[in-house]
């Protein structure tokens, strides 16, 4: 195992892998690859059954890597998302999933939006969307619209009325990590929106940068082309608006929640075709 650094980084970028061996040192290579030097790599394999704690061990003499025991099998995503962003020392912490890349400036303009907007507490960005080898299906993807700095309660309610999470994947955000631990870390209750569910406690505590700059890449994989997956992720956005609507009274309108409700459902017809396509391509 590395040696962990004897300062503490401003940026703490943490990794839960799962039967990413394909894709992993892709991802820690990205990472490793940042212009902004400050920042440390969490990582934990979930047990899996490729490879990926070999690959993963490559990496182990690098100061900037910690490499944890294997998390025990179970528990689903939230088990390893929680390990390793529990060992996170950072003032401000990012996911990256085993399969996603950042750009090389990805975390310096971040970290610059927070230093610039004290009462910031997440910075997101735009994503491409990129197939198995690395090519581009979709560039510039996320936001709806946001841009430079939105009010937490404005970009919370905008997302909704979009009915997805135009925030992206946790590549795309980076959070302060002392807010994102107060409001309980991740949030599990809605499996499928345990990325976007988290961010809302967060962003709802202050000011949100919305970068316009593609900064991360999510792949896209042949487990999301599932028929019933998007169907379930609907029925849980529609239970997230309602819950929303429920414990931040003022937030949302009743008709603000219906137009939500029903692009949440326009949302996944859209994506069952999407990745019908895709797989034809693929």
């Amino acid at each position: 195992m590395s040696t962990v650094p004897a300062s503490v980084p401003r940026v703490s970028v943490v990794v839960p892998a799962y039967n990413n061996a394909a894709f992993i040192a892709a991802t820690l290579d990205a990472i490793l690859a940042q212009d902004y030097g400050d920042f440390e790599l969490v990582i934990a394999d979930h047990s899996s059954a490729d490879g990926t704690q070999a690959v993963i061990d490559r990496y182990a003499s690098d100061p900037r890597v910690r490499i944890l025991p294997p998390t025990p099998a179970g528990g689903g995503a939230p088990a390893n998302w929680s390990r390793v962003s529990a060992h996170a020392r950072g003032e401000f912490i990012k996911l990256v999933c085993g399969d996603d890349l950042l750009a090389p400036q990805a975390l310096r303009l971040q970290v610059a939006a927070f230093d610039a907007h004290p009462g910031v507490t997440a910075v997101s960005c735009q994503r491409d969307l990129i197939d198995a080898s690395g090519r581009v299906i979709m560039r510039g993807r996320g936001l709806a619209g946001l841009q430079g700095v939105v009010e937490g309660r404005q970009a919370v309610r905008a997302s909704v009325l979009a009915g997805t999470n135009i925030f992206g994947e946790p590549g795309c955000v980076l959070m302060r990590r002392d807010v994102f631990e107060r409001q309980g870390g991740w949030d599990s209750r809605f499996p499928y929106l345990i990325d976007q569910a988290s961010y809302t406690r967060v962003m709802l505590q202050g000011q949100v940068v919305a970068l316009r700059q593609t900064l991360a890449s999510f792949r896209i994989s042949a487990t999301q082309w599932s028929v019933k997956l998007t169907r379930q992720q609907a029925e849980q956005a529609i239970g997230f608006h309602r819950e929303l609507h429920r414990q931040h009274p003022g937030l949302l309108t009743s008709f603000e929640l219906a137009v939500g409700n029903g692009r949440a459902w326009a949302m996944a017809h859209t994506r069952r075709l999407a990745y019908a396509w895709l797989k034809r391509r693929m």
